[in-house]
């Protein structure tokens, strides 16, 4: 059999594998078993988060070697590692989800570690839960290798009294069961059937948006996202994604190459008309960092108000990722999409064709149940949409998917909590009242540290019947699947002196997500004068570990919580060391 990637004169393994002086390095090689043609054949890495820890990973084992199949079909030498996984479902609601920003960070860090140390010419990413997905694509636009990212796919949904339950579900379930309309039998039984398989979280939270993402921005084969995790059939897919990087070295296809500007826009897009999580708008902008593309939340937040909400998703829509899977998945959409000129079309896929060209094969047509038409939407405006103000001059965020416009303006006196485990039980103890703004604030990505998500809290208001009746703001985040006029991301953080960090008891908040309006009516001079007298940060108890290491790198929320100065101060590429 010949090789026709025998010469490796521009490949990363040369240095491990080519020449009399790396006998050595041979060596360790030999003793895995590897045969000499496959010594000298590109070694590509195949990473993966798998672990134990939740259902999201827990099949990305069992993927990966159909990835390694279909690299060895294609004449390369697969070398599969692992890496860490926070998952959110398991993180939620205590000290745990400090963790789980800061493991984005450390996933991208130590898959551009192996990568580097042993010199692999390309990657195929595995990931399967919120912070993996973009800490995985990070590290590919890193290292800007040819790349091709694959999901683990959603979970099934369950099935109790005739409804299909997911886990969401059951956090609301909690705020039921404490405000008495739910007994304890009734609750086990909902957590024993709400998740009944491996996969990823399955509304349109941050897993399935990340995931929607790798799609559009081109890192993952069209419609690859789609098919849940139990399905055999995902094989087909880690299989095709096995070749395909392996015709992105033939053609010098690297990761920049696909994650453009343009790309990132039609990423956006996909994220507004999916009612997708408003952790994209962190995640987007980091993923462009890696690359040195200035892309940041408010360039999110106009790409979401100008595109059409047309995708009827939980949360705050009826259906789930299997079921869009089932009505043509994300092909269908980008094809929506591009009907309505809202795609941009020479960008560049893992396919090595355009997205444009992709989109020229798809012929199913929307079903009018999952997926709308983009001529007919559910609402004009994308499901997720940016604020800004005197209260948050870098911006913030809230997902408006399933409310109607007169519940997106909110008024009224700010109820201020110094961390989310006070709002936590203040809401547990019914110590708040109709008609007020809750502030948590000290939640951010260095104040916090981690940028904690805070769907304990919303689910608990949602199960007492008061996600309507109240609005909440904080500069920590939201999970995907949380409801009501809820606002995160709120920049700069209290940490930095935002003047989140300045609110009193009573000021009266105005959020209006239809003209874009989070405003505190407090004047300029009075912010000043809080500003004067602020104590300073929140001391917290984390002084060392990586946390305290995040804490003192992460930048602002604004420019996606990143930990490094990125590519445009680079002095090199590591395909070309």
């Amino acid at each position: 059999m010949t090789n026709r990637f025998i010469d490796k004169s521009n490949l990363p393994s040369r240095h491990v594998t080519e020449g009399p002086e790396r006998a050595p390095h041979r060596s360790y090689l030999y003793a895995m078993g590897l045969s000499d043609q496959e010594i000298h054949q590109p070694l590509i890495g195949v990473a993966t988060c798998w672990n134990e820890a939740a259902p999201c990973n827990i099949s990305l084992n069992r993927q990966a070697q159909a990835v390694k199949m279909g690299v060895k079909a294609a004449e390369g030498t697969p070398r599969e590692f692992t890496t860490i996984t926070v998952t959110d479902g398991i993180a939620m609601g205590h000290e745990g989800m400090r963790s789980s920003l800061a493991s984005r960070e450390a996933i991208a860090d130590t898959v551009e570690l192996t990568m580097r140390g042993h010199c692999y010419d390309a990657i195929v990413g595995l990931a399967g839960c919120d912070k993996s997905l973009p800490g995985m694509m990070m590290a590919m636009v890193r290292l800007n290798t040819p790349s091709v990212f694959i999901y683990g796919g959603s979970i099934l949904p369950g099935r109790l009294n005739g409804k299909d339950v997911v886990v969401q579900d059951v956090f609301e379930a909690v705020g039921k069961h404490q405000a008495g309309e739910m007994s304890d039998e009734e609750l086990e039984i909902l957590e024993r059937v709400a998740c009944p398989s491996a996969g990823a979280c399955g509304g349109q939270y941050t897993a399935n948006t990340m995931a929607c993402v790798s799609e559009a921005i081109g890192l993952a084969l069209m419609n690859s996202s789609g098919a849940p995790a139990p399905y055999e059939s995902r094989d087909q897919y880690g299989e095709a994604s096995g070749r395909a990087v392996m015709n992105l070295i033939a053609k010098n296809i690297r990761a920049r190459d696909i994650v453009t500007k343009e790309s990132l826009i039609n990423a956006a897009r996909v994220v507004a008309c999916t009612g997708g999580s408003t952790n994209a708008g962190l995640h987007l902008p980091a993923i462009a960092h890696e690359a040195g593309i200035d892309f940041d939340l408010f360039d999110v937040c106009d790409i979401f108000r100008d595109t059409p909400y047309f995708v009827n998703l939980k949360p705050g829509g009826e259906y789930v990722a299997k079921d869009l899977y089932d009505a043509g998945g994300v092909p269908v959409v980008l094809r929506e999409l591009q009907k309505a000129g809202l795609i941009y079309e020479d960008c560049m896929t893992a396919s090595g064709e355009t997205i444009g060209e992709e989109l020229n094969k798809i012929t199913r047509e929307v079903d009018g149940k999952v997926i709308h038409s983009v001529a007919t939407p559910i609402s004009k405006t994308g499901g997720v949409v940016g604020l800004s103000g005197n209260l948050a001059p870098d911006g913030a965020i809230v997902k408006v998917a399933g409310m109607s416009e007169e519940e997106q303006v909110f008024s009224g006196p700010a109820n201020v909590f110094e961390c989310e485990e006070d709002a936590f039980a203040a809401v547990q103890n019914r110590e708040y009242k109709e008609g007020e703004v809750l502030v948590i604030r000290n939640e951010g990505p260095a104040g916090g540290p981690g940028m904690r998500e805070m769907l304990a809290t919303t689910a608990a208001l949602s199960g007492q019947g008061m996600g309507k009746k109240v609005a909440l703001i904080t500069d920590g985040r939201f999970s995907g699947a949380t409801r009501g006029f809820c606002v995160g991301h709120v920049g700069p953080e209290a940490a930095h002196c935002g003047p989140i960090a300045l609110v009193k008891n009573g000021d009266i908040i105005t959020l209006n997500a239809v003209s874009g309006e989070i405003s505190i009516d407090v004047s300029d001079e009075e912010l000043e004068a809080r500003k004067a007298d602020w104590k300073g940060p929140r001391d917290t108890i984390y002084a060392s570990g990586a946390l305290y290491k995040f804490a003192k790198l992460v930048g602002s929320t604004r420019l996606g919580a990143v930990t490094h100065p990125g590519a445009k101060v680079e002095r090199h590429i590591y395909m070309d060391l």
